[in-house]
This record gives structure tokens, sequence and C-alpha cells, in this order.
């Protein structure tokens, strides 16, 4: 069976993860064998997300009322039902439905009437609370199907410690980074000098190692010192895969969708209040902003790098009819070229314009010359694929050590 576990967060604390790990070590000690249990990342750009928008789904092997009784039971222990946003789902399904829904809730929007007519539909249990808007990723996640998969090992603090300053030694972090890179990653932002896995929110999360493998999360917390957690759980997760992204054509994209797109550069790229980043990408006639915000620190040199005729892929959610950059590759770059008169031949002083249409003239001798100097100036970036450092990296992002998909690639052909 698979149990999904949905919207039982807040901004004010509590972590749905938290809640599949109390839950992990609840269905083991009733006699329930647990297979697997899923970290599901689904549509960045909900509205009605807490904070990263994350399911849970708990495959085990056992009585599915028990199974079910004790998953209602922790989300009414755990859950912020004070939250006026926070609308706990959970599910109970002895077969996986069809991972349809699973990727409209990843990549798309889905509401709460599509979620039960499915689980109706397969006979699963299940209880939504309040709005029960949670059964829409509770259903996404035992509806999840993971081509793509990477790893997160969670440690998670003692109840009396959540509303005390996080203890965990900021050195030892970029230990484990060194140690186990590239098969770890954003763990820390060595660019920028940042902790990345211990969170600043209100939750009970002591820290998060992401991997390519069980193994490889673990060999990494090894390094890491740290205040006693009270548990440990490592997830089977989507995140870092870029499964939310789909294949997009500028003038075609929908709002709150993410996407990888491709074109080519129009005009300068401007810096505007805030020191954000935009340049307009163009494709038959059609054109979109592209946005490198501030939080994405020296990705924003990338786009102010770019040139008129550059073609490129960006990769991002579109949103307020832009496209905020996650990623960019930089497929033919065009030439750089400085435009300006020429040196007078004769007193080797630089003319200036004769008026439109005229040409140049020296001032000193009165000489004349019709073609202007254009100087072809060394370009700051190279082809190749470029993204925004870990500390503005979302959760599915797939980070450039984990390599580019033949399909993101085949952009850039």
């Amino acid at each position: 069976m698979r149990i999904g576990i949905d919207d039982t967060d807040s901004p004010a604390g509590m972590c749905t993860t938290y809640i599949g790990a109390v839950l992990v070590r609840r269905l083991e000690q009733a006699g329930i064998r647990v297979v697997e249990a899923r970290l599901v990342r689904l549509n960045p750009n909900v509205i009605h997300k807490t904070r990263g928008n994350a399911a849970v789904c708990i495959e085990a092997e056992g009585d599915g009322e028990t199974a079910f009784a004790l998953a209602c039971a922790c989300v009414e222990e755990l859950a912020e039902f004070d939250a006026a946003g926070t609308n706990p789902g959970v599910v109970v399904a002895g077969v996986r439905p069809p991972p349809d829904f699973y990727h409209a809730a990843l990549r798309d929007f889905c509401n709460v009437s599509e979620a039960i007519d499915l689980l109706e539909s397969v006979g699963a249990r299940y209880r939504g609370y309040k709005n029960r808007r949670g059964l829409i990723g509770a259903t996404a996640a035992v509806a999840s199907d993971f081509p793509d998969r990477t790893y997160e090992l969670l440690a998670y603090r003692k109840r009396e410690n959540w509303s005390t300053p996080r203890q965990v030694d900021r050195g030892s972090l970029f230990c484990a980074e060194e140690m186990t890179s590239p098969h770890t990653w954003d763990t820390v932002d060595r660019e920028n000098d940042v902790v990345v896995c211990v969170p600043h929110t209100p939750d009970p999360v002591l820290f998060g190692i992401r991997g390519e493998s069980p193994a490889w999360v673990r060999e990494a917390r090894s390094y890491v010192r740290s205040e006693e957690p009270a548990c440990e759980q490592v997830y089977t997760t989507n995140q870092g895969t870029d499964a939310h992204l789909l294949p997009g054509k500028v003038g075609a994209l929908r709002e709150g969708r993410s996407y990888l797109v491709r074109g080519t550069v129009v005009g300068s790229p401007a810096t505007g209040p805030g020191g954000h980043v935009s340049f307009i990408l163009g494709d038959e006639g059609v054109e979109v902003r592209c946005m490198a915000y501030e939080p994405t620190k020296g990705f924003r040199d990338v786009a102010r790098a770019l040139v008129t005729g550059d073609a490129v892929a960006v990769a991002g959610s579109y949103k307020g009819e832009s496209l905020n950059l996650e990623k960019l590759g930089a497929c033919r770059l065009a030439d750089a070229v400085r435009v300006r008169p020429p040196i007078c031949p004769i007193c080797e002083k630089r003319m200036t314009s004769a008026g439109t249409g005229k040409g140049y003239k020296c001032r000193v001798c009165g000489g004349r010359s019709r073609e202007p100097e254009v100087e072809v100036l060394e370009r700051r970036i190279q082809p190749g694929w470029y993204e925004v450092p870990p500390t503005a990296r979302r959760h599915l992002s797939r980070p450039l050590v984990r390599g580019v998909p033949a399909w993101e690639q085949a952009f850039c052909g």
C-alpha cells in the first residue's frame, strides 16, 4: 500500500516530512513493514502552498486499516490545524493510482474533486480536514512515479529545542560538501559562503543533506556536527530532477507553469531597481521577458553578458508575464561588437559623425570616411549551461553536477 500525507505545516511551524518520519516509526512499531519513504515535490508555483509544496508517500506492507488509523492520528496530533491555510489530507491506497494525476500536480494545477474522483476509482481510504485541499498533494504523492530520483537525509530536532536557535557546526557542513561533492549538493554555497542545508523557518528540521544515493547522503551526514537529533529519515525524492519543467514555446506559455524555452536575445539586458536583471527572448516574432532576480547573485552576470543575437535555452517558471530563470543554456553566441567613428589616417585623431547617412569627418584636417571602426569584443561567457547558486535553487531544479538531460540538451542542439 501507499500512504500519502500533505498540507500539515504552516509558515509558523511543523513540516510534513517530520510527520512522515514519525509515522514511519509508528508503522514499524505496529508491525507494518516500511518499504520506502518518498518526499514528493509538486508544482512550486501553486499559490496555496505553505513553503516548499512537499507531500509525503510511504510505501508499506501490512494492514491498511491500521495504517490509515495511524496516519490520521499522526496528522491530528501534529498538524498546524490553527493555521488558516493548513488543510491536511491523508490517503491510503492499496494500488497506485495512475501517475497522470501526479504529473498534473507537478506541472499544472488540480482540484479536490479531481483527487476524490481518482481515490474513489481505486478504492482508496482517504480523509480530508477543513477544506480538504491536502487531498490533492496526498493523492499526487501516492500516484507518484520517479523515472529519475535523488535522496535526502533529514535530521529532526528534539521537541524541547524547536523554539531555540539551531546548533549545527558551520565548518563541518563545508567539510561534508568538500568530502562528498559532486555526489551530494546544496549543503553549502561555496561561492557565496553561505550554509544552505540548515533552515531558518520555525519547523522541526535540523538540517537536510541531498545526494545521489542513500550511501552518499549518509556519508556526508557523518561529517556533520550538531545538536543531538530526535530522529533521522532518508527520503527518496524527485528533487534535483527538473521533473517540473515542460518543453515550451515563446508565445504559448501559461501562468504558473515551469518551462524550458529556446529563443534569441533581443536587445541588451537591463539591470533594474533592486539589482534584478531582465532581457527579452524572441522566437518567430513573439517575445517574452526573462528575469534573473537579485537572490540569484552571480548568475545575473551571465544574463548581463548576453548580447543581441545570442541563441539561448532558458528554464524557469512563468509568472506575471515573465520567465523567472533557474538555469540558462548558451547555445550559440553572436559576435559582440563595438562600433565607433574611425581614426583619421592623416591626423591619427578619432573622427566625428558628419550627420545621418553622411559618414565621418575629421575636425582637424577635414578628412572623411564612410566606414566606421568595428571592434569584435571578447565574450564574457562561453557556450554551455549556467545555473543559479545553491542559495537560490528551487527544490526541483536539477543541479549541473548531475548533468543536463538529453531532452534539455536538444534545445541547444
